[in-house]
């Protein structure tokens, strides 16, 4: 597919020239695009305009290894996320919880974010959400919408599961220990329904895969309000899930301290 037609769909999509985009995406369903990723990075670029900012998540693929923004991959990001980090003028955060974006607001948003609130209004995710940003989802769900993670933040839901990173500290390396707001993220997948049920949410195509593109407000502000009626929403029934069992363990064990 030719760059100008994925414009064209990411136009018809709601996308906004000069504003914030903030891009996940799974290329093996995008694909064939003129270009290979490169060519998909090209098209959504253009379709923000020089005016606007082009943001991809970057986390790193290990916890173990040192994070250097410069060399750690982040192939479990997809291969556009893992192209884009390197390309000329893409900033990348220094931080295991890394993003990139490359545009006039992309300092403002890769500047220093906590280590241990990986997803807070201090965060790539948090400064997007300030700055009025978009969420497009190329080819993947809400399961990959990272900014549900700032949602939860923001509602003080109750769980968290145990992590570290490894840092430089004085030359040395370091292993620190925090406590995050994370589960399996399946269920994020409740957001679709949600958001279509009040409008919030855009569908379509993006070369060849199913699209959606929502504000970063709307999927912030519909996450929190069922977060607000249940903030258990997005965790499965005990013992459905190793992950999501961690987190409800950590409320009993966060109750009774």
């Amino acid at each position: 597919m030719r760059s100008a037609a994925i414009i064209d769909q990411l136009a018809a999509l709601g996308g906004r020239p000069g504003g914030v985009l903030l891009v996940h995406t799974a290329f093996s369903n995008v694909r064939p695009v003129d270009g290979g990723p490169e060519g998909l990075i090209d098209a959504l670029q253009r379709a923000v305009g020089t005016a606007g900012t082009l943001v991809m998540p970057s986390m790193a693929d290990t916890d173990d290894e040192p994070f250097s923004p410069a060399e750690t991959p982040c192939t479990a990001m997809g291969i556009v996320a893992e192209r884009f980090r390197s390309l000329p003028g893409v900033l990348r955060s220094d931080s295991p919880h890394a993003f990139a974006a490359r545009g006039p607001r992309a300092a403002e948003i890769t500047a220093p974010h906590p280590l241990h609130i990986p997803h807070g209004l201090e965060s790539p995710v948090g400064r997007v959400h300030d700055l009025d940003g978009q969420i497009l989802l190329i080819g993947v769900g809400h399961d990959a919408d990272t900014t549900i993670h700032l949602a939860e933040n923001l509602a003080g839901v109750r769980y968290r599961r145990s992590c570290y990173s490894t840092v430089i500290v004085n030359g040395r390396l370091e292993r620190v220990d925090y406590d995050e707001v994370d589960h399996c993220c399946q269920k994020f997948a409740l957001m679709d329904e949600w958001l279509d049920a009040v409008g919030a949410q855009r569908r379509g195509l993006v070369g060849h895969a199913p699209a959606r593109l929502a504000a970063s407000r709307d999927v912030v502000r519909v996450a929190r309000t069922h977060l607000a009626a249940c903030d258990t929403v997005f965790l499965h029934d005990p013992g459905a899930c190793a992950e999501c069992d961690d987190a409800w363990v950590s409320m009993a064990s966060r109750s009774s301290s």
